[in-house]
C-alpha cells in the first residue's frame, strides 16, 4: 500500500511589513478546507500573496476566488470580460490604474479580497504595487493617529480627476463616462477595524475626496498627510509579474497602484473579486451610502 505524503504549505516573506509568496499548494486543483484556512491565515498575516505556476483560465481563477467568499460581479459599471460576468480585464488598453486606490470603496461594501492572474506581461515595467494600510496606521504619530480615529471619509467614482483637457481625447472620455454611468458616494470609516484580525488600518485611498466637517480643500491636505504613510517605501510591495502569476490581497486592508511605466506595451490582468462586509470604525459604527444601489454588483458578506 502506497502512502501519499502531503506537502506542507510554506510562506515565505517578501518584505518586512507585507507580502509572501506561498508554496506548497497547487491552485490549479479544488482545495480542501485546511488548504483555504491556511491561506487566509497567511492573508492575514501578509496581507498580499503570490502564486507561482498557475495555470487557470477565467473559471478556475474564479473557482480559486470562491474559496473565501461569494464572487461580485467584475466591476459596478464597467463591462466584464465576455461570458464571464465576474472577471473583469484589466487592460492596458482600456486605461491605466496608476493612482493609489483600493478596489471600488465606493460602494457600501467594497470587495473583502482581489485576485489578479496575469495574462499579458509586458518585456518591462507594468509592476503593481501593493501598500498595507495597517503599518501605515502603525506608523501614524500618536496625535494623528488619534484624530484619524475620529474621522469618516465619502469616497465616489464621481469626481475630478484633475487631468489636463489636452490629455482627454474621446475614448478617454467615453471610459470615465462609462465608469461614473452610476454615480455612487459612500460615508466610510478612515480607520477601519478588519473584522477577521482586530486590526486597524486606514481606509482611504484614491476614490476618498472629502473628510466629512471639512471643506475640500481642508480635506485634501489632511488626506494627502494620511496617505503619505501609506505609500511610505517600507510599507509596499513591488510586485513584477511573471507569467502564469496569481496574487491575492486583502481588499480591506491594503491599497495598491499600478505603475505606468511600460511604454506602449500591451499589459493585462484578470481581475476577479470577492464580496465584502460594511466596514466599520473602531467604535462600531457601520459605512453608509448617500447615492447609489450596487446590489447588482455585490452582495453583503457576513
Amino acid at each position: 500500500m502506497s502512502i501519499e505524503t502531503q506537502i506542507e504549505i510554506e510562506i515565505q516573506k517578501v518584505t518586512a511589513h507585507i507580502g509572501a509568496r506561498v508554496l506548497g499548494v497547487d491552485i490549479n486543483k479544488p482545495l480542501d478546507a485546511e488548504q483555504v484556512t491556511a491561506i487566509r491565515e497567511a492573508l492575514n498575516v501578509h496581507k498580499a500573496l503570490v502564486f507561482d505556476d498557475v495555470h487557470l483560465d477565467d473559471e478556475g481563477q474564479e473557482a480559486f476566488a470562491r474559496h473565501f467568499g461569494d464572487l461580485t460581479t467584475a466591476h459596478p459599471t464597467v463591462p466584464a470580460v465576455d461570458g464571464a460576468p465576474n472577471v473583469l480585464p484589466v487592460d492596458s488598453e482600456r486605461g491605466r490604474a496608476n493612482h493609489w486606490h483600493t478596489d471600488v470603496t465606493f460602494v457600501l461594501n467594497p470587495p473583502q479580497a482581489s485576485t489578479l492572474r496575469s495574462i499579458t506581461v509586458p518585456p518591462y515595467g507594468g509592476e503593481t504595487l501593493i501598500a498595507s494600510s495597517a503599518a501605515a496606521y502603525r506608523d501614524l504619530p500618536e496625535p494623528l493617529r488619534a484624530l484619524a480615529d475620529t474621522l469618516w471619509a465619502e469616497h465616489t467614482n464621481d469626481y475630478d480627476y484633475a487631468v489636463p483637457d489636452e490629455e482627454i481625447d474621446d475614448e478617454k472620455a467615453a471610459q470615465r463616462a462609462q465608469f461614473t454611468s452610476i454615480k455612487f458616494r459612500t460615508v466610510h470609516p478612515v480607520v477601519r477595524v478588519h473584522p477577521l484580525t482586530g486590526e486597524r488600518g486606514l481606509f482611504i485611498g484614491g476614490f476618498a475626496q472629502r473628510i466629512v466637517g471639512l471643506s475640500p480643500g481642508e480635506s485634501r491636505k489632511l488626506l494627502d498627510i494620511l496617505q503619505a504613510y501609506v505609500t511610505r517605501p517600507e510599507n509596499i510591495l513591488r510586485h513584477r509579474w511573471s507569467p502564469n502569476q496569481l496574487v491575492l490581497f486583502d481588499n480591506r486592508i491594503t491599497q495598491h497602484y499600478a505603475i505606468d511605466n511600460y511604454d506602449n506595451q500591451p499589459r493585462r490582468l484578470n481581475r476577479v473579486t470577492v464580496a465584502g462586509d460594511i466596514p466599520t470604525g473602531i467604535e462600531g459604527k457601520e459605512s453608509y451610502s448617500i447615492e447609489g444601489d450596487a446590489s447588482h454588483y455585490t452582495s453583503v458578506a457576513e
